[in-house]
């Protein structure tokens, strides 16, 4: 590394974090938790092992930080819509497509949350961060749901976190299972017209839910 590199490493430590955690997010997703090496993102970041322990204290403490990053992601791009402005049906369309877009663009968010499923969620119960960053989509969800209800547009008082599952369980699996379900119906996910359509079965589906009348 050049003097120059290694002053501008020194002088913000906050980029070198970021830089840690971008390379840290690629290593886990390829190789889970398990198999991802710490010298291989000391390396690719050109910091050392010592740095690393140094910000997040362990390989697990560097794993919980890339999680908790990932969510933070998700949740900053949900509050930046301004959905409180839209009338429920809009507000309600505008949000699945972000979900929508952000799973097919975000891949490595995917196999990190399967990875965490795979341990049992038992780092992620180590985060107050995680915890309070997925209230607000519950809040945003159960506002649209209330206004809806409040303007004659939904018939059913459905309950936020259900909502949030039907719309995750969709997105989520086209970016989780696309191979396998590629293989077997020998379909591409990622072909844009079935990426369209997709997206718009979801939130016809979530709308249609939400507009029916209580069983």
């Amino acid at each position: 590394m050049t003097k120059t590199a290694r002053e501008t490493r020194r002088n913000d430590p906050g980029r070198t974090r970021e830089d840690i955690l971008d390379v840290a997010t690629e290593e886990f997703a390829e190789f889970g938790l398990s198999g991802a090496r710490v010298d291989s993102i000391a390396e690719k970041t050109r910091t050392s092992k010592r740095m690393i322990y140094y910000y997040y204290g362990s390989k697990e403490g560097l794993y919980l930080a890339v999680l908790e990053k990932a969510y933070r992601k998700i949740r900053t791009l949900e509050a930046d819509l301004q959905l409180g402005e839209l009338p429920p049906d809009e507000a309600l369309r505008r949000l699945i497509s972000t979900t929508f877009d952000h799973d097919e663009h975000n891949p490595d968010f995917v196999r990190l949350v399967s990875i965490e499923n795979i341990h049992h969620a038992m780092h992620m119960k180590r985060s107050s961060e995680i915890a309070d960053l997925n209230i607000s989509v519950i809040r945003t969800l159960q506002d649209i749901v209330d206004r809806g209800l409040a303007s004659g547009m939904f018939k059913r008082r459905a309950d936020a976190i259900d909502v949030h599952m039907l719309i995750s369980a969709f997105c989520f699996f086209r970016v989780s299972n696309r191979y396998t379900f590629g293989t077997i119906f020998k379909r591409d996910l990622s072909e844009p017209e079935l990426y369209t359509r997709h997206k718009s079965m979801i939130a016809d589906a979530v709308l249609g839910y939400l507009r029916s009348s209580e069983p």
